[in-house]
């Protein structure tokens, strides 16, 4: 019964739309909608950025010298310091079943599923059980840059379930659960860090209230550290990356020296100046949108009593402050499931259900058209099989 009754809606909610994505592709269509398409079929689908790029760390496991002598990007080699460990081991586990390129699609949509199902657990708790497979259905569509994320090789399903999961778990004091969650999320991707941070400001500022009340012990009692201690399994995480990092690079801080892949600039709104390597353009004006939106559901949630979303919203929306790459949307994944519980009294309305009819057409029009033109240049895939 639970299978029909949300398990297979929730596998049909990956897969269908991810596989209408791939079509065109698939039958190398020369447009669509009068959208011209490139003609290397599923090769554009695993050639979309950064999926190459997990591709040779999948391959070399960060050996210096066989990426040298094997790839012809024009990258130096501390730059795949940026690209964690999980994502690309994950890709290799199932690279003999079907190739390197197909195992990290698979990776994908399988991390995919599983952002999905934590999503589906997590809005339950906030819509009624008939509102919650819809929010849900809306979520695995929007933006479209979500969708596109969870249709190529990219590490973002897989780092965004981890976070739902981690922060499921703990609301629900699965402490040990929320720990390896976290762990996962930041062995995929650095900025899982931000979330060893929100646990401890949300823990912190809950017993706020007792320091003037109780002494330093009892307070420190209330913050149950023997029962929390998990959490800590997020920066051991970390460490365990940087110090695979000095075995294989020689340097334990090399993720910090690879390069231009890190865009994170004071002062904040730093995006604005056009001049920027990642920026390129003055055609900037969504990224309000994005602040606006982000924003609001960050008072929101606060004004539900949402505290815990809220951090988390909190912390990784003021990180997105300080991002200067045109790609804001995708630095925004991360807090769009928590901005769904923000807005789900709006999601579920009849107005917002005809308006998101109308925007499936537009949506899958902007996913082929990001797709076709997101393309990293790959003279010779041999290597990369």
């Amino acid at each position: 019964m639970k299978f029909k009754k949300y398990i297979l809606p929730l596998i049909l909610f990956t897969i269908i739309p991810t596989i209408l994505i791939w079509l065109p592709f698939f039958f190398k269509l020369d447009t669509f909608w009068g959208i011209p398409l490139p003609q290397q079929g599923m090769a554009t689908i695993a050639a979309n950025y950064d999926g190459p790029l997990y591709l040779v760390v999948a391959k070399s496991l960060y050996n210096s010298e066989f990426i040298r002598l094997n790839y012809s990007f024009p990258l130096p080699l501390e730059y795949y310091a940026a690209h964690f460990p999980l994502f690309p081991m994950l890709i290799r586990l199932f690279a003999p079943l079907a190739g390197f390129p197909y195992s990290m699609l698979f990776v994908t949509v399988a991390s995919s599923y599983l952002l999905i199902f934590y999503f589906y657990k997590l809005i339950k708790g906030h819509v009624s059980e008939n509102n919650a497979l819809w929010v849900t259905f809306v979520f695995s569509l929007f933006p479209a840059r979500f969708l596109i994320s969870r249709s190529v090789g990219s590490p973002e399903p897989l780092f965004m379930a981890a976070l739902v999961a981690s922060i499921y778990y703990f609301r629900n004091k699965k402490y040990f659960f929320a720990g390896i969650a976290g762990a996962i999320a930041t062995l995929t991707k650095s900025p899982g860090i931000l979330l060893f941070i929100v646990f401890l400001g949300y823990i912190i500022s809950s017993q706020l209230k007792n320091i003037a009340l109780l002494p330093t012990r009892a307070w420190i009692s209330k913050l149950q550290i023997g029962k929390i201690y998990p959490i800590l399994f997020i920066p051991v995480a970390l460490f365990s990356v940087f110090f695979l990092y000095s075995k294989v690079f020689g340097n334990f801080f090399a993720y910090f020296n690879s390069g231009d892949n890190i865009h994170i600039f004071f002062p904040p709104f730093s995006i604005f100046n056009y001049s920027a390597p990642w920026v390129g353009t003055s055609w900037l004006e969504e990224v309000l949108l994005v602040y606006l939106i982000g924003g609001l559901g960050l008072l929101n949630l606060i004004e539900k009593r949402q505290y815990l979303y809220a951090w988390f919203v909190g912390v990784f929306f003021t990180s997105i402050l300080f991002v200067s790459h045109r790609d804001i949307v995708r630095y925004a994944l991360p807090i769009l499931p928590f901005l769904f519980v923000a807005f789900s009294e709006t999601v579920v309305k009849k107005q917002f259900k005809f308006l998101f009819a109308l925007l499936l057409i537009p949506i899958y029009l902007f996913s082929l058209s990001f797709i076709s033109q997101n393309v990293m240049p790959i003279p010779d895939w041999a290597p990369l099989l």
